[in-house]
């Protein structure tokens, strides 16, 4: 297995002239800091299913019986998407063995939110639409991380996103080297804090769910149910609040091995972080300094300390 996490991407977005008008859309932080640490694999629908480069534009069409149907802008009725249809069949199943997609926004086949409809009349409708390529993948793989190049300008969907990726990439890697119930248990014991920091409710009910690992004789369907609980509960962007219930809860670890004066230090800070005086890398990086000169064998294992490589420094820009 690559040692690095593979994405999927919309090949406009690594700077391929591909576009409908032949341009591009390259994306500096993916190709130049996110691509340091992953591998991308493009590909552009519309170029798959064997339209040109500049080729007319696109457009989604709301039909009058509720149907989405992708169509050329200035030819309304010359339809393709029975071709879309069919390349997403035949392409998707490799999908599969992926640890992410980043989409190109607003693509009648690759936006994955907000595209425009347009009615059989030409009148511009809703921003409501979803391009059809993506639409059908999300829908096959509802737990890969998909996310676009628009909503990667928010500090906190690019956090999330680059997160969801490498947890998901040590998850494959897992499974592809065997799985075992030690392994299952090992990694959900990494994970720990990173779930609570994401969504207690899920973090509640993943546990119990856990527990019963002994009872399931199918370690794959196991895996399969695993997954889909633990991409959707990382899902849900880490909020401040629960953020500083996983610090709290870390500095309990530290209550008998620092004295007061650093004890009160520690507290501050992540009161200040509550309050958005300070970012999270300010607890984060005290916490770092007490447990490497008091190490703790639970939380030295925890994945939520580095969730993705630090040189990212996606911890500088969220709150």
């Amino acid at each position: 297995m690559n040692s690095q996490p593979v994405l999927g991407i919309s090949a406009c977005l690594t700077g391929s002239a591909v576009r409908f008008d032949g341009g591009h859309k390259r994306m500096d932080f993916v190709m130049n800091a996110l691509g340091q640490w992953v591998t991308f694999k493009p590909v552009c629908p519309e170029m798959a299913i064997g339209l040109p480069v500049p080729r007319p534009a696109l457009r989604l069409i709301q039909t009058k019986e509720e149907s989405t149907r992708m169509r050329f802008t200035h030819a309304p009725h010359d339809d393709v998407t029975e071709k879309m249809a069919d390349f997403a069949e035949r392409y998707l199943p490799g999908v599969a063995e992926l640890d992410g997609f980043i989409v190109c926004a607003k693509s009648p086949s690759c936006g994955m939110e907000r595209v425009r409809l347009y009615d059989e009349n030409g009148n511009r409708g809703r921003k409501e639409g979803q391009g059809l390529f993506t639409a059908a993948m999300q829908e096959k793989y509802p737990w890969l991380p998909v996310e676009e190049d628009g909503r990667l300008h928010d500090p906190m969907l690019r956090e999330n996103f680059v997160e969801r990726v490498f947890a998901l990439h040590e998850l494959n890697a897992l499974r592809a080297n065997g799985l075992t119930r030690h392994a299952l248990l090992a990694f959900h014991s990494r994970y720990k804090l990173q779930l609570l920091a994401h969504n207690q409710a899920g973090y509640r009910e993943i546990g119990p769910f856990i527990a019963h690992l002994h009872e399931w004789d199918d370690l794959e369907a196991f895996f399969v149910a695993y997954r889909d609980k633990l991409m959707t509960i990382l899902q849900h962007p880490a909020s401040r609040k629960n953020h500083t219930n996983v610090l709290m809860h870390i500095q309990g670890y530290f209550h008998e091995k620092l004295t007061v004066r650093q004890r009160a230090e520690l507290r501050g800070v992540i009161i200040d972080y509550r309050s958005g005086l300070l970012p999270i890398l300010a607890p984060l990086t005290l916490l770092k300094h007490y447990l490497a000169e008091h190490p703790d064998d639970y939380l030295l294992t925890q994945n939520y300390f580095s969730p993705y490589p630090e040189n990212l420094g996606l911890r500088l820009a969220v709150s």
